[in-house]
This record gives C-alpha cells, sequence and structure tokens, in this order.
C-alpha cells in the first residue's frame, strides 16, 4: 500500500477519534489539502521503529500466533489499548493475549484515554503524576524491573557465594524513563550509604519526550537547538557539563558519553575479572542474545555464537556479580542516556567497578565520584 493509499485509509479512523474533522460535503478537495501532511506523518512512522512490522519487538510472538498478556501493553497496539482501557476493560492491566504484527499506530497515542493518562507507576512502586503527553511514553520506557528487586533477590545472601536461587535480572529495554527519573525511581541498583542523582531536568524548552523526539519518527526534532547553548560542539555525544576524568583514562577533551563508554568497558573486564578469580566460571556478555550473560566456555574472552544459546546462560551468580552485572545492562539498555542523565548512569557504573574492587585487583586510579 502506498502512503497516499494508507492515508485515505486512515481518514475515516482518525476522524472517529476525533483528531481531524470530518470532511464537508461543499468540500469536495478537503482530502487533497489535508493528504500531503497526514502522509508525511504516516512515512514518518513507517520508517521509525513504532511502525516497524518486520521488528522483533512486533514479531518475535509469531510463532505464537499470539503476544501475551504481560508483553502485549508494549508490544501491540490492540495490547496498548486493552492496558489503556479502550476496550471497556478495566484501565492499568492487559485482559487477554493480543493480536501479532500490531506495532504502534496512531490510535495508541490519539485517543480519549491516552489523552487523559497522566500517571504511571514504575518497577519501583513509584508513582510520577502530572506528565501530560509523557505518560503514554513512560508506560513502555520504564524497564520491567528496578534496583529493588536486585536488593530483594540478594537480601540475606553472602556477596560472593554462589546461589542456585540467584538467575540475571534483566531491566528489560528502552528504558529512558526510568534513567531520568534516576534516583527517584530506582531504576538502577544502589548501593547502599551512596547517593544518586535524581530526576534530570533540563531547560523548560528541552524537559520532555516530544520535546527533543519527534513524536512519530522518534528522532531529535533538531539537534541546532541544543549546540546554541553548547556552543563548540558538533556532536551531541560531545557535550559534557561534568568535566572530571571519571573513566581515569586521562582524557577530559571528548564528551560525557566518552566517560560513559569508558566506564562500561572496564566494567566489562572487571566483571570477567570477578567471575574468573572468586567464582571460577567465565562469563561474558553478547549484547544481542537473551539473557545477555553467558558462560564463555573456551575463556577466549567473547562469546562466540555456539556460546550464545539460552542453555548456556551464566548460572553460577553471586550476588555482587548479579548487582554489578544488572547495572552494566541497565546502562546498555538506555544508548541516549549521556543526555537523559549521565551522572546517574555514571555513578551506577562507579559504584559496579568499586563494589567489584573491593575482592578483584582493579586499578580504580582514585578517580572521582560523579
Amino acid at each position: 500500500m502506498t502512503p497516499h493509499a494508507l492515508t485515505r485509509s486512515l481518514v475515516p479512523p482518525l476522524v472517529a477519534l476525533g483528531l481531524i474533522a470530518a470532511p464537508a460535503l461543499a468540500q469536495p478537495d478537503w482530502e487533497d489539502r489535508h493528504r500531503d501532511g497526514l502522509a508525511a506523518i504516516v512515512e514518518q512512522w513507517l520508517d521509525a521503529g513504532h511502525g516497524d512490522y518486520d521488528s522483533p519487538s512486533f514479531t518475535y510472538w509469531n510463532k505464537d500466533g499470539a503476544v501475551p498478556e504481560d508483553c502485549a501493553a508494549c508490544h501491540s497496539q490492540p495490547g496498548f489499548l486493552d492496558y489503556l482501557g479502550t476496550d471497556g476493560s478495566d484501565f492499568g492491566v492487559v485482559d487477554a493475549p493480543a493480536a501479532i504484527n500490531a506495532p504502534i499506530g496512531c490510535a495508541s497515542c490519539h485517543s480519549e484515554a491516552a489523552h487523559d493518562l497522566d500517571e504511571v507507576t514504575f518497577p519501583s512502586g513509584e508513582t510520577l503524576t502530572g506528565l501530560g503527553p509523557d505518560a503514554t511514553c513512560a508506560v513502555c520506557h520504564q524497564g520491567r524491573h528496578s534496583g529493588d528487586d536486585v536488593a530483594a533477590a540478594t537480601e540475606g545472601l553472602d556477596a560472593d557465594t554462589v546461589s542456585s536461587d540467584l538467575g540475571f535480572l534483566n531491566i528489560h529495554y528502552g528504558i529512558a524513563s526510568a534513567v531520568m527519573g534516576g534516583a527517584d525511581l530506582r531504576g538502577g541498583y544502589h548501593y547502599p550509604d551512596q547517593n544518586y542523582a535524581g530526576t534530570f531536568e533540563h531547560v523548560p524548552s528541552a524537559d520532555t519526550c516530544a520535546d527533543c523526539h519527534d513524536p512519530h519518527s522518534t528522532q531529535l526534532v533538531d539537534s541546532e537547538g541544543c549546540m546554541s547553548c553548547h556552543r563548540g560542539v558538533e556532536d551531541l555525544r560531545d557535550i559534557r557539563m561534568q568535566h572530571d576524568d571519571f573513566d581515569g583514562d586521562g582524557n577530559v577533551a571528548g564528551g560525557i558519553h566518552a566517560e560513559i563508554t569508558g566506564l562500561q568497558t572496564q566494567l566489562d573486564a572487571a566483571i570477567r575479572a570477578y567471575a574468573d578469580e572468586v567464582i571460577g566460571t567465565p562469563i561474558g556478555y553478547a549484547p544481542g542474545s537473551f539473557p545477555y550473560f553467558f558462560t564463555d566456555s573456551n575463556d577466549n574472552g567473547v562469546i562466540d555464537e555456539d556460546e550464545a544459546a539460552f542453555p548456556n546462560r551464566y548460572q553460577n551468580w553471586t550476588p555482587r556479580l548479579l548487582k554489578a552485572a544488572y547495572n552494566y545492562q541497565a546502562v546498555k539498555k538506555d544508548p541516549g542516556g549521556y543526555v537523559h542523565n549521565p551522572r546517574y548512569l555514571l555513578q551506577l557504573l562507579h559504584d559496579s567497578l568499586a563494589d567489584l574492587g573491593t575482592v578483584v585487583a582493579l586499578d580504580l586510579g582514585g578517580r572521582p565520584r560523579p
């Protein structure tokens, strides 16, 4: 179906939702006058992740014939409408499996229920109110776990003893809302006696999801606006408001993104060193394979294709290793975290490294805590 044909097919439902006025009989050219603008929106949506009919986010359950209730709210438009209660069901829950091959579309955000949505409860149990249009984004970009879950799973266990009761806790994907909330939402695991950065507050003109991301394409609206304040940089990754050498590499010329990725690399190495030296079972991370941490069977420092299989998932977890691995994954799953809340991510990485460094020899170089 061409964009224009798809546009024409969208007119009746958009009218029904009250998003556009019905064409008057005296205006036979109404559709022509509106077609170009609506077609542009549809094209943006089809090119974006939310409208990607081939994405694993919407095709993973094809083999099952339906998206299960605990996944459907974010991985099927009918599931999200069920969550909102637009189908007459209770609000806030999905009551039945949802259709496959049904990406997030117009009705997900453009319905009376979606417009009225103003608060969201996060995995930590914290509820944010007064979110406005950001509420629909936060429903699906909050993750499935919080650091509280890690604390509960490891409570009362010896820090460095392998426990068969432990398994990797995956925070999930696209967790921008949880990261932006920082300590207020406790998306990451917080080490005791440490303070963590709270909700990241930007300038008033760039403080909501739609201020920075086009709601249809999800791309940045206009990075030039960022550069007007952050003068002297050509790339968002080159921006930094804190100028310490957090990763200890002696280089502070790059942006805060470089500090975050530097600490990520070091935490990856520290996790592997801990698994080798304390547990005696090598571990590795495979970014595209669930559940991400696997036994490095040949101990070559990487997870080879044949090792990235669920039966080979890492199973020798200690509380100390689980905490560090959870935070490593939390930072990985918000690639835009250097904008959303860089100080919070740096703190999670720094503290995870410091904790592993109490039992494994690491050269932390006296680097400052963010």
